[in-house]
């Protein structure tokens, strides 16, 4: 009986954005495997609508397959740089729908997230946030204020806002590393946040 031939390694994150730049489709549908869970979770806890989720869901990869070529990974990782993108996207839904008042406590209610692992990661990362902290993460992330809206809202300046979000950013980072939630590269990644 032979062996069976040894697999092919799986292709990295930036070998399938690369493949996605030369129109490869099957690249598209394997980073779409990988990454779809962490976006839905975010979006869920954003706009709290499924069909909106999903729309902007895939229109995030659309965005990813139609910009593959723009992606620099010196600047952040793929993952990343997907977050971003679908981030955006949701921040858009949000500013699109009509205004409507809500509490910054039905925004803190507990959200049905497609990975529990993800939710409660990221729910340990913002619970280790002092108050203002979390307030401000909760704010800018959650309910897609900008940072002149922060500082108008908050009384603070534009660049306190900017300090305690980065410090927050951080912090949450380090729960992250030290829980197993992200790679200790994705930690050190040189990526931008919005």
């Amino acid at each position: 009986m032979m062996p069976d031939p040894p697999s092919a390694p799986e292709p990295t994150d930036e070998a399938l954005l690369q493949a996605m730049a030369r129109g490869q489709e099957e690249a598209l549908r394997e980073l779409h495997r990988r990454h779809a869970r962490l976006l839905y979770a975010l979006g869920y806890r954003m706009l709290r609508q499924r069909d909106d989720v999903e729309t902007c869901v895939q229109d995030a990869f659309m965005n990813a397959w139609r910009h593959a070529a723009r992606f620099d990974p010196t600047r952040a990782s793929v993952k990343t740089w997907l977050v971003s993108i679908a981030h955006h996207r949701f921040l858009q839904e949000l500013r699109d729908r009509p205004q409507l008042a809500l509490e910054l406590e039905e925004w803190d209610a507990p959200v049905q997230a497609p990975d529990p692992t993800d939710r409660a990661l990221a729910a340990r990362a913002v619970q280790a946030l002092d108050a203002a902290q979390r307030q401000l993460i909760e704010l800018a992330y959650y309910q897609g204020y900008s940072h002149s809206e922060l500082a108008a809202l908050t009384g603070l300046p534009i660049g306190t806002v900017k300090s305690r979000l980065r410090a927050a950013l951080t912090k949450m980072r380090g729960h992250l590393v030290g829980a197993g939630g992200i790679t200790n590269a994705d930690s050190q990644e040189g990526g931008e946040y919005t």
